[in-house]
């Protein structure tokens, strides 16, 4: 059985696919400071699945923590989830956002170098892309000019893990998603956060159910068919699924030449970046890029109509000032992840939207 360990695993993706590894039969570490969540996620994943994980509630940053970790655990793989994710938020706090995303990110690989433990799925985000780009975006457009401090801790990663890859053999596998929405059909877990979310789906549920008088939308004014912002918003069990596809192509893949950026030698063959005199095809470093989302940009208010249609209701709203650090338009493709990882999204926005609907009646009503 294999072991992995999750960062920052309480939070609403980290969760989910927790269930999906169980259910794959993984044995499943996970470091979390519960800074933003609560170890309720914990016991409900482990009600839901029948199965046991191991929880270490510490900062990332310690580093005798993380060598416990290591010490006392034989680990294979690392998904690293933790961070601070708010866009807004970054905007006002960008210092506690630099400090947190790259420092702890910083000590977790200088540990995992120390126990050789070189494989890593990285949660990235799409707002590491040049917003001068135009959508969809792919994994060759260009990722700088980022408009808000969180992006920019992504993309200062994204370029630490590169380095890494290439000098340290690391084998990373870098997601790059969109707006996850939606959550397990068990209604046990979820994204439900306590007061205005920072995310358009939750704020919109909020509103439907009365707990918010109205919805704020941060700008009108955009280029764009409405004036609003255009995003991709994702089922999070998709975007789960991802997860596990990335994982399965580490573990039974030795890379291509094309995806693990190895040169060939004179004679056609592998060479390895991997110190030391480890020249297999085991040690190829790896850092590749993918997008996982829908392919399909949806405004904000369509996202309102949506929901309308489905609730049978008006969503009152109000048109705010735009909030710092949010671009018009950002949607991708996923072409790639469908041709390597054998992924795509399943479900559509109005199908994620319908979930979450039918889940908030049933929470209301129980």
């Amino acid at each position: 059985m294999k072991t992995l360990l999750l960062t920052g695993w309480t939070w609403y993706i980290g969760s989910h696919c927790t269930l999906l590894l169980l259910q794959q039969g993984y044995n499943i570490i996970i470091l979390d400071n519960l800074s933003n969540s609560s170890q309720d996620s914990i016991e409900k994943i482990q009600q839901i699945s029948n199965k046991n994980v191991t929880f270490y509630q510490w900062d990332i940053r310690d580093r005798d923590i993380l060598k416990k970790i290591f010490q006392e655990n034989t680990i294979d793989t690392v998904l690293h989830f933790a961070g601070l994710k708010a866009v807004g938020a970054s905007c006002t706090q960008p210092f506690e956002y630099y400090d947190n995303n790259i420092g702890w990110t910083m000590t977790l690989c200088e540990i995992m170098d120390e126990y050789w433990v070189k494989n890593i799925i990285f949660s990235s985000s799409a707002t590491v892309y040049d917003p001068q780009q135009i959508s969809p975006f792919t994994e060759e457009t260009l990722t700088w000019n980022t408009t808000n401090p969180y992006g920019t801790t992504k993309f200062i990663i994204e370029n630490i893990f590169r380095d890494l890859a290439h000098h340290k053999g690391f084998r990373v596998w870098n997601l790059r998603y969109f707006n996850p929405v939606w959550a397990h059909s068990s209604g046990l877990i979820w994204e439900d956060p306590d007061n205005i979310p920072n995310n358009l789906l939750p704020y919109i549920m909020k509103v439907a159910v009365w707990e918010l008088s109205e919805l704020s939308v941060f700008g009108k004014d955009y280029d764009t068919p409405d004036g609003t912002g255009v995003r991709v918003y994702i089922h999070v069990m998709d975007l789960a699924q991802g997860h596990i596809a990335a994982l399965k192509w580490l573990e039974w893949n030795t890379p291509p030449p094309a995806i693990a950026g190895i040169p060939l030698d004179e004679g056609g063959q592998k060479a390895s970046f991997l110190d030391g005199d480890d020249q297999s095809s085991e040690g190829a470093w790896v850092f590749e890029s993918f997008n996982l989302g829908t392919g399909k940009g949806t405004s904000v208010f369509e996202m309102i109509r949506y929901t309308e249609a489905i609730a049978w209701m008006k969503i009152p709203y109000k048109i705010g000032e735009r909030r710092s650090g949010d671009i018009a338009t950002a949607y991708c493709s996923s072409s790639k992840a469908e041709k390597i990882l054998g992924w795509k999204a399943e479900k559509t926005v109005q199908e994620a939207i319908a979930d979450s609907w039918n889940f908030i009646q049933t929470k209301q009503w129980n």
